[in-house]
C-alpha cells in the first residue's frame, strides 16, 4: 500500500502581484506559508517558496537514508546535520530547479573520512527525493565527520 502524503495551495491573482498559500494536510504540522513570485526569484521577506520546500524534503529524506546507510555499515550516527541548498534559476527556456547541493556534517563513532563520505554519495543517489529529480536536477554531496578530514 502506497504512503500518500498531501498539501494544498491557493493562489490568487496574477503570478506576478498575486499570492498564494500552502499548508501540509497529511500530518497537520506545516501551518499555512504564504507564498508569492518574489519568494522564489527574489527576497523571501517571510514566504516560502517550492523550492525552499523541495530543500527541506531532500534534506529529511537524505538524512533518513543517510542514517540507514550508516547503521548497516555498523556505524550508526550519533548525529547529522543536513543542509540543502535547492536553486532556482532563469534559463533560456524559463525558470527551473537546477541543483540541489547537499552538506552534511556528522558525528559517527568508529567511521573514518573516506568511508562517511561514500555512504554520503550512495544517499545522495538512492534517497526517494533523490531519485525523484534524478536526470533533472544536479546534485552534489559535500560531507565531513567532525573532527575529520
Amino acid at each position: 500500500m502506497a504512503a500518500v502524503r498531501e498539501a494544498r495551495a491557493t493562489w490568487r491573482g496574477d503570478l506576478f502581484t498575486g499570492s498564494g498559500e500552502v499548508t501540509g494536510r497529511s500530518s497537520g504540522q506545516l501551518s499555512t506559508m504564504p507564498v508569492t513570485w518574489a519568494s522564489r526569484t527574489a527576497d523571501p521577506q517571510g514566504r516560502t517558496s517550492p523550492e525552499e520546500l523541495l530543500a527541506a524534503a531532500h534534506a529529511a529524506c537524505f538524512s533518513m537514508a543517510f542514517s540507514n546507510n550508516l547503521a548497516k555499515a555498523g556505524s550508526p550516527a550519533e548525529r547529522l546535520d543536513v543542509t540543502v541548498a535547492v536553486s532556482f534559476e532563469k534559463q533560456e527556456a524559463g525558470w527551473r530547479v537546477t541543483r540541489s547541493q547537499i552538506t552534511v556534517r556528522g558525528s559517527v563513532p568508529g567511521m573514518d573520512q573516506s568511508s562517511f563520505r561514500e555512504q554520503a554519495e550512495a544517499a545522495k543517489d538512492n534517497c526517494p527525493i533523490s531519485q525523484a529529480l534524478r536526470n533533472n536536477v544536479q546534485m552534489t554531496v559535500d560531507a565531513s565527520l567532525e573532527g575529520g578530514s
